[in-house]
């Protein structure tokens, strides 16, 4: 069996943050059909700690953020869409500065995820920060937020009991209290 590859593509919607196409696509199993796909240039997420990552319940920064499609605020990490020639670092970088006017000492990739697969290319690139520096946000006209503050255990909660619904903050959380708080 070959792997599916793209016989054809057409354009169907070119938008600010998304496009759109109709992609007549070959199977593997040679028969061919046509998917949607939505079309992303990628995003960065972080996941800034207050604290040594590898202390004892470290102190983690969220943000409470309004999100149309899910009909009102969600608990994130710190995260936004890659600009033109800009690397998934530099957008971290900037998203945590602008959305909690936060600078970091180091940040560290933790994981690069598909969001949804079934129908959209769209990348997001995880980090976490550490050393922390605050100072002033620069927030864009759309961007309802409050910045939070709380122990990681806390945030483990939230998941736990369904608080934290995001899928790229719930994975950075896991991810982070898993794999890298002894990192």
């Amino acid at each position: 069996m070959s792997d599916p590859t793209t016989i054809a593509s057409r354009r169907i919607y070119s938008g600010k943050v998304v496009t759109l196409d109709v992609d007549q696509v070959r199977f593997p199993d040679g028969s061919t059909g046509e998917m949607e796909m939505v079309r992303h240039a990628g995003a960065a997420a972080i996941l800034p700690f207050l604290s040594d990552p590898a202390g004892d319940d470290p102190q983690i920064m969220l943000i409470k953020q309004f999100r149309h499609a899910a009909g009102g605020y969600l608990y994130e990490v710190p995260a936004g869409k890659l600009e033109k020639d800009e690397s998934p670092e530099e957008c971290a970088v900037r998203e945590l500065r602008e959305e909690t006017g936060c600078t970091a000492q180091r940040i560290q990739h933790l994981f690069t995820t598909f969001t949804t697969p079934g129908f959209t290319d769209e990348q997001i690139h995880v980090f976490i920060a550490v050393g922390l520096t605050r100072g002033e946000a620069h927030r864009e006209h759309d961007e309802f937020l409050e910045v939070h503050t709380m122990k990681l255990s806390r945030a483990l909660q939230m998941i736990q009991q369904g608080d934290i619904r995001d899928a790229k903050t719930a994975l950075a959380i896991l991810y982070a209290a898993g794999f890298s708080a002894g990192a």
